[in-house]
């Protein structure tokens, strides 16, 4: 099963892909909730190149490991991926009126509801968009 989400973000598309693929950025935006946050983060931007990010509860109490291989690089426009468990995912980066749509669809696991990872990976999006936003 598949699964969609997007969020327009109002920026020009150049900062978009920037924040999308700096690991600098990546730790500020690349969270579900707030008493969670990215420690680390590496990006080999290039098909074949692999990606990680480190996501741990605040309190210490929890974290893992995320990351894949890129499948597909356009710049500016689009990005592929495989996760390290298989799945596979597609970023899309598409002006609009206002801004850039930005459009991911995943793979959905089995281990929990797909309401439950919509509204968590939506999440984490809608943090991507704010951070981009913010940066002005």
């Amino acid at each position: 099963m598949k699964i969609t989400i997007e969020t327009l973000v109002k920026a020009d598309r150049s900062k978009v892909w920037d924040a999308w693929n700096s690991p600098e950025d990546i730790k500020q935006w690349n969270s579900a909730h707030e008493s969670w946050h990215t420690t680390a983060s590496t990006v080999d931007l290039r098909e074949g190149g692999s990606f990680s990010a480190r996501m741990e509860a605040r309190d210490g109490s929890a974290g893992f490991d995320f990351g894949g291989t890129y499948t597909r690089v356009v710049p500016g426009q689009a990005l592929e991926y495989r996760m390290s468990d298989g799945r596979e995912v597609s970023v899309e980066f598409t002006e609009r009126d206002g801004g850039v749509l930005v459009r991911e669809t995943f793979d959905a696991e089995s281990e929990n509801p797909a309401e439950m990872q919509r509204q968590g990976w939506q999440a984490i999006l809608d943090n991507f968009g704010r951070h981009v936003e913010a940066k002005g």
